[in-house]
């Protein structure tokens, strides 16, 4: 789904203009319905008759798990992926005639379940997953000796983080080298490493060792539970590119020229101006920091946040200047004249080329 997705960006980039607006909608048109088709393509070959079994083992696994507020969620999730795929299999069942309006409505119709699975269908095979047996876990004793010494390997920058997920039994797993004497480890931790309750459970002698003794992972949350599919995103915004801007000033002769261009750096609204985009970034990635629930991650939420309120006042001064040059209806002096291309002249096209030196031969060098 993915590479069908990024074909498909390719495609309606072309249908659309310098900022991002669509202006070739027949070929916007053509790019979906080849992509709505590529993917009932996939579909069929790879789940049409597996999806009921993968969603009866994703049940099944998930009947295995503790109860909590989220396998509820799952468990939803797992009754609108079933229904999705009765509609998928329906369409690839009953194709309407190809080039007919009917198929076009049903593509259309279509398309949001193919999203949805394309979306969601790995929580269905991270449940499935659950029925994993993982190994044995160190002793008590031996826990506290790997603790004690990975604490004070990594106080010396000695642990070196590779992974993380959340177990079932809702303990955060860390996987993590630990690079002593030219000597490197595989270490599995139990609990946030930014915190004083954590604890080695595991030490391997490779990654892959790792992932089958350790337990598997479960579904991954997400940050807007409302947020639109990434295989679904709402037709971009008009965009000014910074380079853009910037050629702008390069070329401006007047200070109402330079002003308009600042003006669009910071503008608001519908259009935003590439630091309202900026400030909008920051702040969505605080508070994905801060989603992390970890004291690493509030920290680094906090920073991004303050970040992202140096910013807003950044943008503020930057309207008011350009504001004020604006006012200032200066223009550039006369003795900032350009400098004139660096074109070599070309002979004229009647111009007789000038004799080659005689080459010389073995003959007239022994002469």
């Amino acid at each position: 789904m993915a590479v069908i997705d990024r074909e498909t960006e390719t495609a309606l980039d072309a249908a659309r203009d310098r900022y991002g607006r669509t202006v070739h909608h027949s070929a916007a048109t053509a790019a979906r319905a080849r992509r709505t088709q590529a993917v009932l393509a996939a579909y069929a070959t790879h789940l049409a008759e597996h999806g009921r079994q993968l969603l009866t083992a994703a049940r099944s696994g998930l009947d295995h798990l503790p109860t909590a507020p989220h396998t509820t969620a799952w468990r939803d999730l797992l009754d609108v992926l079933a229904a999705s795929h009765t509609e998928i299999t329906r369409v690839i069942n009953d194709p309407a005639a190809p080039g007919s309006a009917e198929q076009s409505e049903q593509r259309a119709a279509v398309w949001p379940h193919l999203a949805f699975w394309a979306d969601y269908g790995s929580i269905a095979a991270g449940l499935a997953d659950q029925h994993h047996q993982p190994g044995p876990e160190l002793s008590p004793e031996d826990k506290r000796r790997w603790t004690d010494q990975v604490r004070a390997a990594r106080r010396w920058g000695e642990l070196d983080p590779i992974e993380s997920w959340y177990a079932a039994d809702g303990r955060l797993i860390t996987v993590a080298y630990l690079v002593q004497d030219d000597t490197s480890t595989v270490i599995a931790l139990a609990g946030a490493p930014d915190t004083a309750g954590w604890e080695v459970i595991g030490h391997y002698d490779h990654e892959s060792a790792a992932g089958r003794a350790l337990p598997r992972a479960v579904p991954l949350g997400v940050l807007r539970p409302e947020a639109a599919s990434r295989f679904n995103r709402p037709a971009p915004t008009p965009e000014r590119p910074v380079q853009e801007l910037l050629q702008e000033v390069i070329e401006a002769r007047t200070a109402s020229e330079v002003s308009e261009a600042l003006l669009t750096a910071a503008r608001q609204g519908y259009e935003a101006g590439p630091l309202i985009r900026l400030e909008r970034l920051l702040d969505t990635a605080a508070r994905f920091s801060c989603a992390l629930d970890t004291v690493r991650g509030q920290q680094i939420g906090a920073r991004l946040a303050a970040l992202g309120r140096q910013l807003a006042f950044l943008t503020q001064e930057v309207h008011d200047a350009a504001e004020d040059l604006g006012a200032t209806v200066g223009v550039l002096p006369p003795y900032r004249t350009p400098a004139p291309p660096r074109i070599r002249p070309r002979p004229a096209v009647s111009t007789t080329p000038p004799t080659p030196p005689p080459q010389s031969t073995a003959a007239t060098r022994r002469t």
